[in-house]
């Protein structure tokens, strides 16, 4: 009933003259509607071996919750279009409705209402930011970016509701959910009030920092308080200064910052001595995958509770910034619009810069995903000790190794792409060597009879590269961590 009487909407507000998804690519449907089901699929497998059942539910309520957005998606798809799209609506719908067969009986009511829930929450937010962000997207894209969101938030109003909090249970886990739900608050009542009021003057500039301010220390801060039943800030200033490793670890990220602040401005000041219309090369915004190699790396194999804080640290400033710049806001938002619009690619043809913030999430995500109650005491064997590291192998090591070397020295491109043979051959042998790397640098990686299946992974993904158009700095990373969870 819910998925006709939207369709009903959709049809009434000619919603498909007003949503501009992002040109010069296709919908992506296919491979980002697979990701939530073969997550759910992955994590119910190492559920299961570790005997955690209340996960295992929860990894196959993240599998239907997948599938049935695919499916909306396809049923709205096919209402809507005329003509009939081909394949990846059509396919998505299919096998969504194959695997909402075989797990109909697996569910119990609350699970069910859960799955609507986030159904629910997923409907509101694509009329909402599919609005106000045309171009930003393809459909692909927006069906991960979106079903993420709504996952995020249906479970942390859940457990806000649920429990008043666990004096004993670990803080860490709530920040992400948290800041996510803070900052698309923030993001859509300024985009909203903005349309009534100039967002470039002073006043304007004030009000948006008081605000910001207010949300954070008048309602995050207390929602996570009571969440963690411990004050934030106090827990934040005890967890950084907990041992000296830590804070060397905050004194190398703080010199990479100023690096990558470094490379702006050069960048940058070459730019206003030559042609306005100078764009960084391919290789120049490469510079920023290598230094997000060497953030990420040494955090993975020192200390990962505060690579994942400080992860949602920077996601937090990143979202922040966009939020100056897109508004104007005084007094950064003009020097952050000309500075940034010179690593502009093709992919950033709306209205938001995303690319940095995608590069942030990919290397990131696998550290958020993994489940610490899934996980033994002693790691993941096999393939899935690699799992954190998904992100760095596939989008800081690989994507960039493949773009460097086929833009300079690739001649055989692959089939209907521009992508080239050598690419994604050199991305490959670049990723097999940073496991060797990282096999030295961190003793809790044990392959043992497993090398064969995380070549072949890598080999997949590097042909995921090679053929998708989609924002390749989230997707990857996400399939080569299922491969490696397998």
């Amino acid at each position: 009933m819910l998925l006709f009487l939207i369709q009903y909407f959709w049809k009434i507000l000619k919603l498909r003259d007003v949503f501009q998804f992002r040109p010069s690519a296709n919908s992506g449907v296919l491979p980002a509607s697979m990701v939530l089901p073969l997550l759910g699929l992955a994590l119910r497998g190492r559920c299961i071996a570790v005997g955690n059942v209340y996960m295992e539910r929860f990894a196959m309520v993240i599998t239907v919750i997948g599938m049935i957005l695919a499916l909306f998606l396809s049923l709205i798809a096919l209402g809507i279009t005329r003509p009939v799209p081909t394949n990846t609506c059509v396919i998505a719908g299919i096998a969504g409705s194959a695997i909402l067969y075989t797990v109909k009986q697996t569910l119990t009511v609350s699970e069910v209402i859960e799955v609507l829930e986030v159904l629910l929450i997923f409907v509101y937010l694509s009329l909402i930011l599919l609005y106000l962000l045309p171009r930003c997207f393809t459909p692909g894209e927006a069906l991960l970016i979106l079903s993420g969101i709504s996952f995020i938030i249906n479970q942390l109003i859940k457990r806000s509701l649920a429990s008043s909090g666990n004096a004993n249970a670990d803080p860490l886990p709530y920040f992400l959910p948290v800041a996510v739900l803070g900052l698309v608050l923030l993001g859509i009542f300024f985009a909203l009030l903005f349309v009534f009021m100039e967002p470039e003057t002073w006043s304007a500039s004030l009000f948006f920092h008081t605000m910001t301010a207010v949300l954070g220390l008048g309602l995050l801060v207390p929602w996570l308080s009571l969440l963690t039943q411990h004050h934030p800030i106090t827990w934040l200033m005890h967890f950084v200064t907990e041992t000296n490793t830590r804070l060397w670890l905050i004194g190398f990220w703080a010199a990479l910052l100023l690096l990558a602040v470094a490379v702006v401005m050069y960048q940058n000041s070459h730019r206003s001595a030559g042609s306005k219309k100078h764009q960084a090369s391919t290789s120049v915004r490469k510079y920023f995958h290598l230094l997000t190699v060497l953030t990420f790396a040494p955090g993975l194999a020192i200390d990962r509770p505060l690579l994942h804080l400080a992860a949602v640290g920077c996601l937090s400033v990143f979202l922040l910034l966009e939020f100056v710049r897109y508004f104007r806001i005084r007094p950064l938002g003009a020097p952050l619009r000309c500075l940034l619009t010179l690593f502009l690619d093709e992919r950033d043809s709306g209205p938001l810069i995303l690319t940095h913030i995608y590069l942030l999430l990919g290397v990131a995500l696998p550290v958020w995903l993994t489940p610490a109650s899934c996980t033994p005491n002693g790691g993941l064997g096999g393939a899935g000790g690699l799992v954190p590291y998904a992100g760095v192998l596939a989008v800081g090591v690989g994507d960039t190794v493949a773009s460097v070397f086929g833009s300079t020295v690739g001649e055989i491109r692959w089939p209907g792409t521009k992508k080239t043979f050598e690419g994604t051959a050199t991305s490959v042998f670049a990723q097999i060597i940073a496991v060797v790397v990282f096999l030295i640098a961190d003793s809790s990686i044990n392959l043992n009879a497993s090398y064969s299946w995380v070549v072949g992974s890598i080999t997949m993904v590097a042909m995921l590269e090679a053929y998708t158009s989609q924002i390749d700095n989230l997707l990857l990373p996400l399939y080569l961590y299922i491969l490696l969870l397998l």
